[in-house]
């Protein structure tokens, strides 16, 4: 059977399933609970041997979030003990992030001693980050003014006051934020911000010491760099089943009725963020003339694993190591892309606009769009530069409903259905990294073709 055909008959099961389940819930037709098991499990069967088939990373994490969802559904019970296996998936990845960063980036600096090259990259990266962000918060604000999905919220509940108690940084607390007065804490903490600005200066020191100095730390430093990717290969074999145990343990807590009861919002935000994929992203990809098709097809893996996982943070590495086979030098991504995870977050800025304006809706408040152009202008400063902060597009949500003078307690109805939200919004925090990488390569002259060795194959779908 041909690889077309496996994936047309996976789509065309999984969508039918889809469909009875709806018209089950409806209660247009009646099944037995068996009889939606057993096709389900048939759906699972096909989507399996598809994986199989196609040996690829993002098609196993595909079909595990499909198989985590069915497990947490099924069985909630054993689901609510699997969060440990995706948590030790992320401490596993998270472990390779800072001697990575640190390794590319200092001897993307001291190996080619072009401070004034450092520099063109930092303004040129600022430059894109600030337009790109912008316009995610605008679309944000345009899709909730035009769904009103707050609107339809209903009861607020006050249960878990204790979730809000966090405290809104100043300027001052940003700024002091950015760099790290012990290395090995910013390492543990997983301050990405701090290991870079450290990275940048030791580079920096780096490159001006002789060269019989320079040389043996140069060599050190491109052999743990090679270290970590292949590190970061051997810990990718246990993404899907991280995959499929973070999904299922969710689905064991909230249960699929979450999904019914705040479609509007979720709806709202996917929408959103599929129109800034459309409106800004693919504009931005065509003007750059990169190869929109070969792009997605390389930013997949990452961004499937941010979406399943939840986290950013989990798909660097293997986005870092996609960006390089796409043609990117590795100095531009060891540059752009930490400094996105702190400064380009599309998917967090737009559903920070979105949110805030949702609280207002839920509360019965008319912002004014005097009021929301306020809004947008703060969160452009704030959301800039938190990154590592627990919690952190909580603690700007907090701040800025504080700032407009409304109540936090719609923030819970966000909170129950956050991790779902979530999802889409790393993934997208992912793919606009990755196209930042390539943007500033190719402004900076710092792209070649892809080797041959990583064409696309004409059967892949």
């Amino acid at each position: 059977m041909s690889k077309k055909i496996l994936w047309y008959s996976a789509v065309a099961s999984l969508v039918v399933v889809l469909l009875i389940h709806l018209l089950d819930f409806y209660k247009v037709i009646y099944l037995s609970r068996e009889v939606l098991l057993c096709l389900r499990l048939l759906v699972g069967a096909v989507l399996v041997v598809y994986a199989l088939r196609r040996k690829k990373l993002s098609v196993w994490i595909f079909v595990s979030m499909y198989l985590g969802v069915e497990l947490g559904h099924d069985l909630p019970e054993l689901s609510a003990h699997l969060r440990v296996i995706s948590q030790v998936f992320l401490k596993l990845v998270k472990c390779v992030i800072a001697p990575l960063l640190f390794a590319t980036l200092a001897i993307g600096i001291a190996g080619h001693s072009n401070l004034r090259q450092v520099g063109r990259i930092a303004w040129k990266s600022v430059l894109y980050f600030e337009v790109v962000t912008t316009l995610a918060l605008f679309i944000g604000l345009a899709a909730v003014n035009l769904t009103k999905p707050g609107e339809h919220t209903g009861t607020v509940a006050v249960a878990n006051h204790e979730h809000l108690e966090v405290q809104k940084q100043g300027w001052e607390e940003i700024v002091l934020h950015i760099f790290p007065d012990n290395f090995a804490r910013s390492v543990s903490e997983g301050q990405i911000l701090q290991i870079v600005v450290f990275s940048i200066l030791f580079g920096i020191g780096l490159s001006m010491v002789k060269e019989e100095q320079k040389t043996p730390m140069l060599r050190f430093l491109g052999s743990l760099a090679e270290t970590m990717f292949k590190f970061t290969n051997i810990v990718m074999y246990m993404a899907p089943v991280a995959v499929g145990a973070s999904i299922a343990y969710t689905i064991s807590q909230l249960g699929i009725g979450i999904l019914v009861n705040m479609l509007n919002l979720l709806g709202t935000l996917y929408m959103a963020l599929i129109a800034f994929l459309a409106i800004v992203l693919l504009p931005i990809a065509f003007f750059w003339k990169i190869n929109v098709r070969r792009f997605f097809k390389m930013v997949s893996e990452p961004a499937s694993l941010a979406f399943a996982t939840t986290s950013s943070e989990a798909a660097l590495p293997k986005a870092m190591e996609a960006m390089e086979k796409f043609g990117v030098s590795r100095k531009v991504i060891a540059f752009v892309m930490p400094m996105g995870y702190s400064f380009n977050l599309d998917g967090t800025t737009l559903y920070l606009s979105l949110a805030s304006v949702f609280v207002a809706q839920a509360s019965g408040i008319d912002l004014s769009f005097e009021k929301q152009l306020l809004m947008v202008f703060t969160l452009m400063l704030t959301s800039k530069g938190v990154a590592g902060v627990p919690r952190a597009s909580l603690v700007i949500l907090v701040g800025t409903a504080a700032s407009l003078g409304l109540p936090v307690e719609p923030i819970f109805i966000i909170m129950g259905i956050d991790g779902l939200m979530d999802m889409g919004r790393s993934a997208i925090n992912v793919t606009g990294n990755c196209l930042a990488t390539v943007v500033v390569a190719k402004w900076e002259g710092e792209y070649t073709p892809p080797l041959p060795e990583y064409e696309e194959d004409e059967e892949d779908i």
